[in-house]
């Protein structure tokens, strides 16, 4: 399966990965993360409303509440943070 548009790469999935918490066994196992911010992605870049995230990202709900908890214990801006200063400098000719 190939990466859509707009989401994580393989390069860019490897630098996230660690900087997210593990399932706790409370409440069974969590909805993969990386398909999960692959739908938090998805909405922030189009606007749309959370009902309309395509269902290939799982239940607009756990998207919203998933983001909601990171953004709330850090873990967002952690990610965004390590993601935006690793991916600036990636790809960048001096001119």
């Amino acid at each position: 399966m190939g990466v859509g548009r707009g989401e994580l790469t393989d390069a860019t999935w490897a630098r996230i990965e660690p900087l997210l918490p593990v399932a706790t066994g409370r409440g069974g196992r969590w909805r993969d993360h990386r398909q999960v911010i692959n739908g938090i992605l998805w909405r922030l870049r189009t606007g749309a409303p959370w009902r309309d995230v395509p269902a290939k990202y799982g239940p607009w709900k756990t998207l919203h509440e998933r983001l909601r908890v990171w953004t709330a214990d850090g873990t967002w801006e952690e990610i965004l943070d390590h993601v935006i200063v690793k991916d600036d400098s990636i790809g960048s000719s001096p001119e």
